[in-house]
Parts: structure tokens; sequence; C-alpha cells
């Protein structure tokens, strides 16, 4: 009965920090084609930047797709080992304490890829566009919280 509550919990841990590089994703990066975020918005269609502007944050934003979407391929792997890992011990054992570092590991990369993206585009902003964009990162960071 222990382990499968201890499984239960590992589990849990593990689906809680999922979604919450999921939110963190979601809420500084639009999803690519997708116009619903706030921050999407406000850089690209109320900051009016100008044609280099767009070059270099176009740039940045390619490149970034291409890191991001390697890690979030490192957590869907890491999130299957976690699934056998669980199968395979019932508990907290060796594998599933190194399946979830290593999801945390990865999840971690996420963000500070995210965050180090999100200053990249806020240094090519004039000071003006940079206040407007930095009340939309702390909106949508904080949007769930309101």
């Amino acid at each position: 009965m222990r382990q499968a509550r201890l499984a239960t919990i590992v589990a849990a841990i593990a689906f809680l920090a999922a979604v919450a590089g999921v939110w963190v994703g979601r809420a500084l990066i639009p999803v690519q084609g997708h116009q619903g975020s706030e921050l999407h918005e406000v850089l690209h269609h109320q900051l009016k930047l100008d044609d280099g502007q767009k070059a270099r944050i176009e740039a940045l934003e390619q490149g970034f797709a291409v890191r991001r979407q390697a890690l979030e391929l490192e957590m869907k792997s890491d999130n299957a080992r976690l699934a056998e890992a669980i199968q395979a011990e019932h508990g907290i054992g060796p594998r599933v304490t190194a399946a979830v570092d290593a999801s945390h590991r990865a999840m971690g990369a996420l963000q500070k890829e995210t965050l180090a993206h999100i200053f990249a585009m806020r240094e090519i902003l004039r000071p003006d566009q940079q206040a407007v964009f930095d009340r939309a990162v702390v909106h949508a960071l904080t949007a769930d919280a309101r």
C-alpha cells in the first residue's frame, strides 16, 4: 500500500512540474501561428516595430523555436522514462528519482531559454516600447494569480 501511495505522489509531482513548464512556455511565448498570446499581440501589433526591429525579432524567434522544440522533445522523453520507472519501481526508487531530476533539468532549461529569449527581444526595443513590453510580460506571468 505504501508503494502505491508513493508512486501516486511521484506521479502527481511530475504532472505538476510538467504543467508548470507548459504554463511558463505558453505565458511567455506563443505557439507558432497562434495569435492569442497577449505578449505576441503586444510585440507584433501594438509596439509599431520598425523593419529592422521586425527582422531582428524574427531571427530571434526562429532560433528560439528550434531550441524550444529540442527541449520539449527532451521533456517528452523524460516523461516517458518517468512513466517506465514508475511502472517498474512502483515507488520512489533510483530510476524514478533520476527520471524526475532529468525532467526538472529539462523544464528548468526551457524556462531559462525562454527568459533569455524574452530579454533578447527586449533589447531590440526602444525604451518606450520596453515599458509596454515589460508590462505585458508581467501581466502574462501573473494572469492566473488574479
